[in-house]
């Protein structure tokens, strides 16, 4: 963004606005802490847009500390602020979701158009980041001479925005057709309650279906270049709430990821030990499930209710 004009605003700019786009997160800190107040605290007020004139107040006083040179308060702030406001945008993108509305409003708003890495937005960066390097060398070696400054850099830099710009309205329009795919369908004879396409990693025109009915989930394959089959489904039934499954959601791992949790899949297995116990798991279904992990809280259930232990991960082993 610098590259692409934002550094006519201030010979900062570029140092200002790359550390811009990274301030909201600061709230990595929390990790320090444990998973479970990281999950809490990340992606949580510094990722509102109330609080991102302030965030963008962070980068200005950073640069100004350690690099001197003439330019407006005013027009720095306003740099940083495009800066934050870029980083928001491109978390709102993803499935992990912000608090874009604090703090008049607690919920998770999210898009669910990229996956929370997306190789195809990293390769377009590096390609931009690469190119005044490439211009330099390719430059220095025909010999070639410029007059006045040379803005190496500008012409990858606003390709890459408008790469990224029309992959992402491709993705919204991929969405859209996946969501009426899944909405189009019965499911063991049923209308779906709910639908939600969940971007793959690689291939964006591939995503991983997933049906909400009162009493299960459905998990489905989408893939728009083939045709869609509903009897591909895999269906987890959504068990009850049981005794153990209370007293698992009252610790303080469970308290953090059922303020997060989209698509909540409980599991009750026995405990190897002690005798009677129980071990209690709670998984996002936007994140992985039983036989493929990802966010995960697990809690192991004495037979008299009390909770003997209890951690949040953001991934565990998957079964053989």
């Amino acid at each position: 963004m610098a590259r692409a004009g934002l550094n006519r605003l201030s010979p900062r700019a570029t140092w200002i606005v790359v550390l811009a786009a990274n301030a909201p997160d600061v709230d990595v800190v929390s990790a320090l802490a444990s998973a479970h107040t990281y999950l809490r605290w990340h992606r949580d007020f510094t990722h509102s847009l109330l609080m991102s004139p302030v965030i963008a107040l962070l980068p200005v006083f950073a640069v100004r500390a350690f690099k001197r040179g003439a330019g407006l308060w005013r027009a720095e702030w306003i740099a940083a602020w495009v800066g934050v406001l870029s980083h928001v945008l491109l978390d709102y993108l993803n499935i992990y979701g912000i608090r874009i509305l604090w703090p008049f409003s607690r919920n998770w708003y999210r898009l669910d158009l990229v996956p929370v890495i997306d190789p195809w937005f990293w390769a377009a960066l590096a390609l931009a980041l690469a190119a005044p390097a490439l211009s330099r060398l390719v430059g220095s070696e025909i010999g070639e001479q410029r007059r006045g400054k040379t803005r190496y850099g500008f012409g990858a830099a606003v390709a890459a925005l408008v790469f990224l710009t029309v992959y992402t309205g491709a993705r919204a329009v991929w969405h859209a057709r996946a969501i009426a795919e899944l909405n189009s369908r019965t499911y063991e004879g049923a209308a779906p309650r709910q639908v939600a396409a969940l971007p793959n990693v690689f291939w964006p025109l591939s995503w991983r279906g997933l049906i909400v009915q009162p009493d299960e989930y459905g998990l489905v394959p989408v893939d728009l270049l083939q045709e869609f089959n509903p009897l591909a489904t895999d269906y987890l039934q959504r068990n009850p709430p049981t005794p153990a499954t209370e007293a698992a959601s009252r610790s303080a791992p469970f308290q953090g990821f059922l303020q997060f949790v989209q698509y909540p899949y409980w599991t009750e297995t026995p405990a190897p030990e002690p005798e009677g116990a129980a071990v209690v798991k709670l998984y996002d279904l936007r994140f992985g499930n039983p036989r493929a992990p990802g966010f995960v809280a697990t809690a192991v259930v004495g037979p008299g209710g009390d909770v003997l232990s209890s951690r949040f991960t953001f991934g565990e082993a998957r079964p053989r």
